[in-house]
């Protein structure tokens, strides 16, 4: 049996180089599918909330499943400085999106229901987080 000896800081420094390859893999797709992607236009009155929370905080979204191709898109954009968006499920009848609170401040996070990548919004949601 032959056995090898790596140094913890070898093993630390590999970790490191993959979890900034991972994360900017990660930001420029997010970017690429931003920018290809058709805007969403005006968008409909619909229901809207507020949370309030603190940094380091996990919120999360719940939109309900629309059949027809419709799809919930984030139709503006919001201050990625107070949150940033950190995963997306289909969790039973919804589309459920997870946003971790990085900063103090305000956004506002507006999603419209479109036919694919359209424009047109068929029905909209805000939801306004407050970060202490």
């Amino acid at each position: 049996m032959t056995t090898t000896s790596i140094s913890r800081r070898s093993v630390k420094e590999t970790a490191l180089t993959l979890a900034a390859a991972v994360a900017l893999a990660s930001a420029t797709s997010a970017v690429a599918a931003h920018t290809d992607s058709t805007p969403v236009g005006p968008l409909p009155a619909g229901p809207a909330s507020t949370i309030a929370t603190q940094r380091g905080e996990l919120i999360a979204v719940a939109l309900p499943h629309r059949g027809a191709g419709r799809v919930w898109r984030i139709a503006r954009t919001f201050d990625s400085h107070v949150i940033r968006q950190v995963g997306e499920a289909d969790i039973g009848t919804a589309v459920v999106l997870t946003f971790k609170a990085t900063g103090k401040g305000t956004t506002t996070v507006r999603f419209g229901l479109t036919k694919g990548e359209t424009a047109e919004a068929f029905e909209s949601r805000r939801v306004t987080v407050r970060v202490r």
